[in-house]
């Protein structure tokens, strides 16, 4: 809205009408239309997982929405579409009888702490009475009836809801055919806290503007015969929907019409990513909600719209009666102690996506854990390791969902992590790597050995895995962000002078600078230091940890880190990747392991490290095809690629278990070494292609049965003209003298020479020898 009044559009206005803040014409008490309220509107913030906001598109970017959701088809702002609610008639929306509340409420007269309307032992609940501890009278009785007119042309039609403060009625605007509003009254006149209540839900409805937050038409007053005052009721827009309460309490049958199919845990992240975008536009005004539960958000068209701000409260308020919900709020004893804070809002909204999530069918794979884990966290019973604001929460909601996304099959949905840097690194991938000279001349065995299949090293990947993003707040930053890992020491020494750099995060950079160099002791005492400013639940001190565990060779403690650390961050991937490694390196469940690289993997296919996890896991339980598949999923764009690329040659014509390649598996390979060999590729004329190709050849020959490898043989240029041993030990031979021309030392170049003579069939090798002789003298 414009900052100064502006003229209603609409013809058949009285005249004189000014749109309000609100939105709605003071006189006619209608929006403008459509056309017109475009120009009028100001772009109001949208619900949103994306980082650090809760607040979407830029200006001018349009959510587009298909006419009919596929399986969790998803909209530009990366969250499910939503099915088509449509808005259910006036009479069967509102009900004609109205039923007095069920179990019980405060009295609030005075500030009386009695509970009134408690039913007796199986009798029904009671309308009204008196208060058991001030003896106050008390009414729940509507004061409004069906036909009653209000404000002289809103005609009540029924009767919505009984709030916890006010009842709540659907009415029709007389004046203007088919525009239906909502009347919200007090429940019980008597109550003073409920009094303050309605005035600031209405103080907060006139200047609050979220597309996902109910808003206000006007106020009107109305007296009924023989009362002393008149009543105040607020006019809000109807929003004709479904409740989410609704919805967790339908019918299987009811809830397959309305979602085209299951209602699935991609909804309910939806709904939650909504919800706290609409808390964290609240939370910004300095306002809490306080009151979060299925039955105050409507799910209406393909949006939501979250209603009943009666609980709304400063930030700062410290004094004023809560008023919540049990079942949804924290403890009696941490309301009490603590009253709400922006995490009793996140409470309150964990509980809601738990009661939903109970309903809906659940995630895939490992998304099922991490969104338990994104539950368990909001609804910690420890305050200071709960979520720090609405954005931070619903960025981790949205991560579940990629996640989930991921892992039933949709196209993954990478996007770069808030919380950790981007790392080039990548451990485990030793079957990428073409084995250097030492893999032929430092082994006594005549057989080759077998494919590295084993966990990599432990302080190697705590090298490789990621690093946090620093804090753009810490004033330190923007200093250490230049700066490499080596020599800790004079960073260190300024650290102890310099305030400047008397920061957490030049702790943190010192633990992993001293890490890098293999120093745990120094590491371990920066690590000290940066927890004891950061707080005992800060992830980064997790994640540190792990990482000086795993440096220390010590995996199993490290996993209870990197455990905590996918707890605080059940999105991010990261934990998730080191979590995989700790189960593969402690021979953990298999199920386990696969189940953290798959997560990673599927999600994001430029994560090498998941991908060599994955091809390991197979290969150990015997099955090179699934090895190869993994391998092949690694795109062109990934730096991984050429590396994946070796690693299938490799598995394809290594030896697992004892055995060698199949002539299939060898027919794979030469095809892929023709690829590899094409014009465009580096990797051809050079001394790793000739070790790669001497392995393969050395592989096939030590794997050929007896009888030969049969007619599916890949004669040719890599294996020889035919399926002889002479034919291929003749290429290995040859191979393995021109490794001798890379031998760094005479030794190591007559090791190669010996073996190169050694692989040919004896009146061969006699030949070569006597020629080699000849041409010695």
């Amino acid at each position: 809205m414009t900052s100064s009044p502006v003229p209603c559009p609409r013809t058949d206005c009285a005249g004189s009408g000014r749109i309000m803040v609100t939105g709605f014409c003071d006189t006619c008490h209608r929006r403008p239309p459509d056309q017109a309220r475009t120009a009028l509107a100001r772009p109001t913030p949208r619900s949103t997982p994306r980082p650090g906001s809760a607040s979407t598109s830029g200006p001018g970017k349009q959510t587009s929405r298909p006419a009919r959701p596929a399986d969790e088809t998803l909209d530009n702002d990366g969250l499910v579409v939503l099915p088509e609610v449509p808005s259910p008639e006036a009479s069967e929306a509102a009900a004609t009888v109205a039923a007095p509340p069920t179990g019980g409420r405060r009295c609030g007269v005075d500030n009386c702490a009695g509970t009134i309307g408690v039913a007796f032992p199986g009798g029904p609940a009671l309308a009204h009475g008196y208060c058991p501890r001030c003896g106050r009278a008390y009414s729940f009785e509507p004061k409004l009836r069906p036909g009653d007119r209000v404000g002289d042309h809103y005609r009540v039609l029924g009767f919505l809801a009984v709030g916890g403060l006010g009842w709540v009625y659907l009415a029709e605007d007389t004046r203007v055919p088919d525009l239906h509003v909502v009347l919200k009254g007090l429940i019980n006149t008597g109550d003073a806290v409920a009094r303050r209540s309605a005035v600031e839900e209405r103080r907060s409805l006139t200047t609050l503007h979220h597309r996902d937050i109910v808003r206000i038409v006007t106020y009107v007053r109305h007296q009924e015969p023989g009362e002393t005052e008149p009543t105040g009721y607020i006019v809000m827009e109807y929003v004709g929907g479904r409740s989410l309460d609704w919805i967790r309490r339908a019918s299987d049958p009811d809830l397959a019409a309305l979602f085209g199919g299951p209602f699935g845990i991609g909804h309910v992240i939806t709904y939650g990513c909504k919800i706290l975008g609409a808390l964290e536009y609240l939370h910004r005004q300095g306002l809490l909600y306080c009151d979060m539960k299925p039955e105050n958000v409507i799910h209406y068209g393909r949006d939501i719209k979250v209603i009943d701000l009666g609980a709304i409260r400063r930030t700062d308020d410290r004094s004023s009666t809560l008023v919540y919900t049990s079942g949804y709020a924290p403890p009696k004893k941490e309301r009490d102690q603590r009253g709400f804070h922006v995490d009793t809002d996140l409470f309150t909204v964990g509980r809601t996506l738990e009661t939903l999530a109970a309903r809906a069918e659940p995630a895939a794979g490992l998304a099922a854990r991490s969104f338990d884990a994104l539950i368990r966290r909001a609804t910690h019973a420890e305050p200071a390791a709960r979520f720090t604001s609405a954005a931070e929460m619903s960025r981790q909601l949205w991560e579940v969902l990629r996640e989930h996304q991921a892992l039933s099959g949709h196209a993954p949905y990478p996007e770069r992590s808030t919380r950790f840097e981007p790392t080039a690194a990548v451990f485990g991938a030793a079957l990428g790597t073409v084995p250097a000279l030492d893999h032929w001349t430092r082994r006594s065995a005549p057989d080759p050995p077998e494919l590295p299949v084993g966990a990599p090293d432990p302080e190697d990947t705590a090298r490789a895995l990621p690093v946090p993003i620093p804090d753009p707040g810490d004033p330190a930053a923007v200093l250490l962000g230049g700066l490499v890992s080596g020599s800790p020491e004079r960073i260190a020494e300024r650290a102890e002078r310099d305030p400047a750099l008397g920061t957490v995060e030049t702790a943190w950079w010192l633990c992993r600078a001293y890490l890098a160099e293999g120093d745990t002791d120094r590491a371990g005492r920066w690590l000290d230091r940066a927890r004891e400013r950061s707080g005992a639940y800060d992830w980064r001190g997790f994640w540190h940890q792990g990482l000086v565990w795993l440096t220390c060779g010590q995996v199993q403690r490290a996993e209870a880190e990197f455990a905590a650390a996918y707890a605080a961050l059940p999105g991010e991937s990261a934990p998730k990747l080191a979590l995989g490694f700790c189960a593969e390196y402690r021979s953990a469940a298999e199920d386990r392991t696969e189940e953290y690289y798959e997560a990673v993997w599927r999600r994001d296919r430029t994560q090498g490290s998941a991908a060599f996890g994955l091809a390991r896991l197979q290969l150990r339980r015997g099955d090179r095809a699934r090895a190869v598949a993994v391998l092949d999923e690694v795109p062109t764009t990934s730096r991984h690629y050429d590396a994946a690329r070796v690693a299938a040659i490799r598995v394809l014509t290594g030896r697992l278990a004892g055995s060698g390649p199949t002539v299939d598996e060898l027919a794979d390979a030469d095809r892929r070494l023709a690829r590899l060999a094409g014009p465009a590729q580096h990797l051809v004329g050079s001394a790793a292609w000739d070790r790669l190709i001497t392995e393969v050849r050395e592989n096939a020959l030590a794997g050929r049965p007896p009888g030969g490898w049969g007619p599916r043989f890949p004669a040719g240029e890599v294996f020889g003209p035919l399926d002889t041993r002479r034919a291929l030990s003749g290429r290995l031979s040859g191979s393995l003298r021109r490794l001798a021309d890379q031998a760094g030392s005479a030794v190591e170049r007559g090791e190669l020479l010996d073996r190169a003579y050694a692989v040919l069939p004896e009146p061969v090798r006699l030949r070569e020898l006597l020629r080699g002789r000849r041409r010695t003298a």
